[in-house]
């Protein structure tokens, strides 16, 4: 027994380095093969030519965001948050909507936002706008739901961070926001030092610096791994939920003309969202099977901010009038843009 360790310790290092995305993969594709193994073959070219039909879409999002990595680009966010409230509110917002900031940095670049003193009004501002879009999204949205789509969210995502930001301003005025942060939580971890340096400078020929070069390509290969792993799942996913999952049942639920699709897509983002890249194809899938256009568009902003991961992690952070404040304001703008995506795309 003894001489199994060593190796059974080896086999379970090898499964730490390997991303969760691929695990899930193997795990959807061995339940696809007890199931229902003649149609495995026709799921994995289905799962195949879809990742090949967005591909040019992730390597052109891979690449932009190893070059803001490289260059430090990535740093004029401090930019967004100088001058006066109200305008802070604003750039916050269409900062947040554009920048390229991944899911595990928006937390800790809050708090340290928080902690240098920066007004809570323009930090939510840029709390509910960044986990919506940035430009790797918007090429990934672009190739799996359209341009139209991908347009639309964009402009949500400002919308609501501006929105939360002016209440957030409001409510400001009143003394119940007061002290935002938990005790003891403070500023750092990845990303934070990009909104501590006021004065950035963007090397924007990075392949002139052999160390540019490297982020860039470690950045690149990192971030390639990660979307690659979670949209081969997510692709995974969607073709048995075509396969399997009764067109009736979301027609009725998230489709039609119930009035209750909307708010229903909404509530259900939170728990059943994955990550932004994994979600796309999963509502691609959805709507193709009878979800509207304003479902799917509430179900992944819902989801894309008040996914449970960053739910428990936001809770960890703020004060609780601030983790509420937080949530429900990305609850009610999912919903109103949802109705707005129902009538107008």
């Amino acid at each position: 027994m003894t001489s199994f360790t060593p190796a059974l310790n080896q086999m379970g290092n090898r499964l730490k380095g390997i991303g969760h995305g691929w695990i899930g993969l193997a795990i959807v594709f061995a339940a696809q093969a007890v199931v229902d193994a003649g149609a495995l073959p026709s799921r994995i070219e289905a799962v195949a030519g879809s990742f090949a039909s967005t591909a040019p879409f992730l390597l052109l999002a891979v690449a932009f965001a190893a070059y803001s990595k490289a260059s430090g680009a990535d740093s004029l966010i401090a930019k967004a948050f100088v001058g006066r409230e109200g305008r802070m509110v604003m750039v916050a917002a269409l900062f947040g909507a554009l920048s390229p900031f991944c899911s595990c940095g928006v937390i800790p670049i809050i708090a340290a936002l928080l902690a240098m003193g920066v007004p809570l009004s323009a930090v939510m501002a840029f709390w509910l706008a960044s986990p919506l879009m940035d430009p790797t999204m918007f090429a990934m949205t672009t190739g799996i739901l359209g341009w139209e789509f991908a347009v639309a969210k964009t402009i949500a995502a400002a919308g609501i961070g501006a929105s939360g930001g002016y209440l957030t301003m409001a409510l400001g005025r009143t003394g119940l926001l007061t002290n935002p942060l938990r005790e003891g939580v403070g500023n750092g971890g990845c990303g934070a030092s990009s909104v501590r340096n006021p004065n950035p400078k963007v090397h924007w020929r990075f392949w002139e610096e052999s160390e540019r070069r490297t982020v860039f390509a470690k950045n690149a290969w990192n971030n390639l791994l990660f979307l690659g792993q979670w949209l081969a799942l997510a692709f995974a996913l969607e073709a048995a939920m075509i396969a399997y999952l009764p067109q009736e049942l979301v027609a009725g639920w998230l489709g039609g003309s119930s009035w209750f699709a909307v708010p229903l897509a909404a509530l259900v983002g939170i728990p059943a969202y994955l990550n932004g890249y994994a979600a796309l194809p999963l509502v691609s899938g959805l709507m193709q099977q009878g979800m509207t256009v304003g479902a799917g568009m509430a179900f992944l902003i819902a989801g894309g901010i008040t996914c449970i991961p960053a739910g428990i992690a936001v809770w960890a952070l703020a004060r609780p009038p601030v983790f509420f404040l937080y949530l429900g304001t990305a609850f009610g703008g999912a919903v109103v843009c949802g109705l707005l995506a129902l009538a107008v795309l």
